[in-house]
């Protein structure tokens, strides 16, 4: 009797995947020993560098930190439905469409691979900046779930300045996680990193190598602090470094948006009809000999050229006078060129980010002590910074990713800029569930791990978005339309190991689930595991009088329960899901016999493939 299907409890293989992509590409260098790395040279041609020497960056442990990158995990994400809260601030329902998850970010992402591989738009994360006090993730090639059990209830690991591998344990920590962040980026997404000059450098060169160096955006400078230090034992350090990476040249940076003070320098003394304007070179930057000529003025008068040239040939510029949008003031001695400001759509953005504009690190500070009243937090970032970034992308409806997610400053600028632009843009928080330490505030004020900090944050800002847009509606103008409340709320999910468990060699398990698993619980492990996103609809329902879950509207369904029948089946069949899950404890030979049959004939009728799958 052919057997239903076994669901693949393992992440995404990104090896595998790569190899058979390659092997679409180059399917002449593939022998049955493997791939002809003799042939695949002859194949690249020029583009393969067989010389001993060769620029490269490398570590002590480099090697490891690309297989931790390359290792499946078994893991799943538990839905925490006490914890969660409804997009319009209901505590306790789970219809949100933003994530926060508590786990190690590495094994976090390779779960999320299978469903959010290249659809996350912007990634804004603050890693630990190596100081010798920050908690350092401890990677091992052991069971990844025990390892994470292990170290996330270690106060306080420090990753010593004396350790001889000190810069080399921090990038082994790093690596996997770019490489991983880099495989949900959207293919016009873009990453910003928070960085300090400790290991700045390091940084660059590492996402240089994943991202590639033609992908730096930008290194951006932030002025992290606006008042001097009162010591004098150095320099008085004002900034920190945020490295911008595209994932590929199909990133569009978004103009800023111009303000008064940029557009004070625009006037229309001679009332020209397109509006304001302020002078321009008309001089060539770059020695241009074919465009060094004579210019005659409308009176007959020479002007002799710049030595580098005119900026435009001869034609150009005599269309350009003929327009108007090239004149001649100072009784026709000197030549000016009109800059609009309406053929302006904004303005470039800097490299350097002032924090009376973009927030210091004290006011991120001051945001936490007036949710807290308290520094619960040392190392918040200002939500006006996060928002800056936000600007610079195109779109209001994408998902941000922070995978160091800290007091998630991160969740409430999503939530502030759709307010400003009603935008619907979603978020995803990773935080390690690193517990406070025993003399620290937060702990003191109740407060035992991270991300109990992060989601009361988020919960407190949600209050204040919902309770100042309901007052800013109470106040409208005649004709004002009201605003819209933001998706306000959040699903919490919890890293744990697999609810499916192991058979031993030459052991029968007849209930594979582990006891302490809910319907849920499997439910979302096989949503993972099928590459369905967390926050599609899951539903309870009824088919011919037995229960099942219905997962984004028959997308996918879920058979858990004892007395799975013949009409059940048809009558599964009949709403035409994609995928359906069978719960083996609950299913004898007849049913699953049956249910080959029935799907089979279906596909025939159909021609749309239904994935049938047990475990």
């Amino acid at each position: 009797m052919s057997e239903i299907e076994k669901m693949d409890l393992r992440s995404a293989n990104l090896v595998d995947e790569r190899i058979e992509r390659m092997r679409e590409l180059f399917p002449e260098v593939f022998s049955e020993g493997g791939i002809d790395f003799d042939k695949l040279k002859l194949e690249l041609g020029d583009e393969v560098d067989d010389g001993d020497e060769r620029y490269a960056f490398t570590w002590p442990g480099k090697r490891d930190a690309i297989r931790q990158s390359q290792t499946v995990s078994t893991a799943t994400l538990r839905p925490c439905l006490e914890k969660s809260r409804g997009r319009d601030g209901d505590d306790g329902s789970f219809d949100s469409d933003n994530l926060y998850i508590e786990g190690d970010n590495l094994e976090v992402m390779k779960s999320l691979l299978r469903g959010y591989f290249g659809k996350v738009k912007v990634i804004f994360t603050d890693p630990p900046y190596n100081t010798g006090h920050d908690f350092v993730y401890k990677d091992t090639f052991e069971e990844s779930i025990d390892s994470y059990k292990m170290t996330a209830g270690i106060e306080g690991q420090a990753n010593a300045g004396t350790d001889g591998r000190y810069h080399s344990n921090w990038l082994s920590m790093m690596y996997p996680r770019l490489k991983l962040a880099r495989e949900l980026l959207s293919d016009d997404g873009v990453i910003f990193i928070c960085i300090d000059d400790k290991e700045h450098c390091n940084l660059q060169k590492l996402c240089d190598e994943i991202f590639g160096d033609n992908n730096r955006v930008a290194t951006i400078i932030w002025q992290h602090s606006i008042q001097p230090k009162g010591y004098l034992s150095g320099f008085s350090v004002h900034h920190n470094e945020i490295l911008m990476y595209q994932k590929s040249g199909n990133y569009e940076l978004q103009a800023m948006e111009r303000t008064e003070e940029d557009n004070k320098a625009y006037s229309n003394p001679d009332n020209d009809p397109k509006g304001p304007w302020r002078s321009g070179d008309v001089r060539n930057a770059l020695y241009r000999p074919n465009l060094i000529y004579d210019l005659i003025t409308p009176s007959g008068k020479v002007i002799k050229p710049c030595a580098n040239g005119w900026r435009w040939s001869r034609e150009t510029m005599a269309e350009k006078i003929a327009t108007g949008e090239i004149i001649f003031v100072d009784d026709e001695t000197r030549i000016v060129r009109k800059i609009y400001l309406s053929s302006l759509e904004g303005r470039a953005p800097e490299t350097i980010w002032f924090g009376k504009e973009v927030g210091t690190t004290r006011s991120a500070m001051t945001e936490i002590k007036e949710f807290f009243g308290d520094s619960v937090f040392d190392t918040p970032k200002p939500t006006s910074l996060i928002e800056h970034a936000l600007q610079l992308v195109s779109g209001s409806d994408y998902i941000v990713l922070d995978l160091f997610s800290g007091s998630a400053s991160t969740a409430e600028a999503v939530m502030k800029t759709n307010v400003k632009d009603a935008g619907s843009r979603r978020y995803i928080m990773i935080q390690l569930n690193e517990a406070t330490s025993d003399n620290s505030r937060a702990k003191k004020m109740g407060y035992e791990s991270i991300p109990s900090i992060g989601e009361e944050r988020i919960r407190r800002a949600g209050n204040i978005i919902k309770a100042e847009l309901e007052e800013s509606n109470r106040q409208l103008k005649l004709g004002e339309e009201p605003k819209q409340l933001p998706d306000i709320g959040f699903r919490v999910f919890k890293l744990d190991e697999s609810g499916i468990r192991k058979s031993e060699e030459g052991q029968l398990l007849i209930d594979r689930v582990k006891p302490d698993r809910s319907d849920l619980d499997l439910i979302f492990e096989m949503m993972l595991k099928w590459g369905l996103e967390l926050t599609y609809p899951v539903e309870k329902d009824e088919i011919c009088n037995y229960p099942v879950y219905s997962v984004a509207y028959d997308e996918l369904i879920c058979c858990m329960k004892p007395g799975l029948t013949v009409d059940v089946l048809e009558g599964i069949a009949a709403r035409g899901p994609r995928r359906v899950f069978l719960l083996d404890s609950v299913i004898d030979d007849t049913v699953k016999l049956n249910a080959l049959q029935i799907f089979k004939r279906v596909e025939e009728r159909t021609q749309v493939k239904i994935d049938l799958r047990t475990v």
